[in-house]
């Protein structure tokens, strides 16, 4: 379970204005991370027919944890897809599996919402946009920073016109990895940048927009486990002539944080994704910006509660999805592109044509 992961479950009363035909159907694979979208789920008074989990002890833990009897757990997802009663499903599975299971559920009428990245390959992410394209059903990717509260204020700051025009941005994913690095975070498929660095990238293109160029250089001192570089910087270009950064460490030693940091014309935004507060300069009449405003956050960097609400409200109001599988796709080729560049040492100019 992660860190700050604060879920306020719905009242009884609140459960009860529910009817069984209102619930959503749901299913919840992969049981580590994946708690958290039955967090979600719960809170959205949805029903959970069946959590699975290829690890006997994940699935016993989760299942006891949310009283989930043994007649609904399984360890071979294909058991989900053929649940005709199963509307909606969450995929939290390491991401090398991620484009197989969300292809076969989408195929089988299951609406999904799959853990960043959407897949690790541009094969991949294309196959699940065909997957999704062809079924009709929806496909929403786990972009979490754009429901972390502090992020959000960001961004209503940023529309509102308050800094100005956007000329720098830079975000960063500091993340120790070295007790973290298991099987599936050591393949060699996957790379820090697309693994974990997907946030700030994802978050800077929600913020400021896509990147059309993008520079970058790795280095490789801290985890020996890996075989990618664990430190990259990118330089990139944006439209209207914002320039921006984003630096990713799986090896750093200190505390996780996704610093980020908005420069307008006009002001200054200045936020993290685990601290309770975030900074704002404004430019007074004379030009200068004086005292920062401190402006109060709720601290909750994996927001499940209000992602898995979005998803639902795709599925049963037709609401807009932002984070949708071409979106998801997007960000998936502005990390590739970094890597790409890293490893040429030439500037790359990532194909957004999905």
């Amino acid at each position: 379970m992660p860190e700050n992961c604060d879920i306020v479950f719905m009242t009884e009363i609140q459960k009860e204005g529910l009817t069984m035909a209102d619930r959503l159907v749901t299913a919840h694979i992969g049981l580590k991370f994946g708690m958290a979208h039955i967090e979600g789920a719960i809170h959205s008074g949805a029903e959970i027919a069946a959590i699975c989990d290829t690890d006997p002890k994940n699935l016993r833990f989760a299942g006891e944890r949310y009283s989930i009897p043994e007649g609904k757990r399984v360890t071979d997802y294909r058991e989900i897809m053929q649940n005709k009663d199963i509307q909606a499903v969450t995929v939290a599975v390491p991401d090398q599996h991620h484009a197989e299971i969300t292809c076969s559920l989408l195929r089988a009428g299951k609406h999904v919402l799959c853990e960043k990245p959407l897949a690790l390959t541009r094969e991949d992410v294309r196959r699940i946009i065909k997957a999704a394209d062809e079924s009709g059903r929806i496909c929403m990717v786990g972009q979490i920073c754009r429901f972390t509260p502090a992020f959000e204020k960001a961004k209503e700051i940023i529309d509102s016109g308050t800094i100005g025009e956007i000329y720098y941005a830079e975000s960063e994913y500091a993340h120790d990895y070295m007790y973290l690095v298991d099987n599936w975070r050591s393949d060699p498929k996957r790379h820090g940048v697309i693994g974990g660095g997907c946030h700030a990238v994802d978050l800077l293109r929600w913020l400021v927009g896509d990147p059309t160029e993008v520079f970058a250089y790795g280095t490789h001192k801290l985890l020996p486990q890996v075989a990618y570089d664990d430190a990259t910087i990118a330089v990139m270009k944006f439209g209207n002539d914002i320039i921006g950064k984003i630096f990713v460490s799986t090896g750093c030693k200190r505390d996780y944080t996704m610093r980020t940091l908005i420069y307008g014309t006009k002001g200054t935004i200045i936020c993290d994704n685990t601290s309770p507060e975030m900074t704002l300069f404004v430019a007074g009449e004379d030009g200068m910006a004086h005292e920062p405003q401190i402006i109060p956050v709720q601290v909750n960097n994996h927001n499940a509660a209000r992602e898995f609400e979005v998803f639902a409200d795709a599925i049963q109001g037709g609401s807009p999805l932002a984070t949708d599988a071409r979106e998801g796709a997007k960000t998936v080729e502005a990390c590739l592109a970094i890597i790409e560049s890293s490893k040429t040492g030439k500037p790359v100019k990532p194909d957004y044509d999905f």
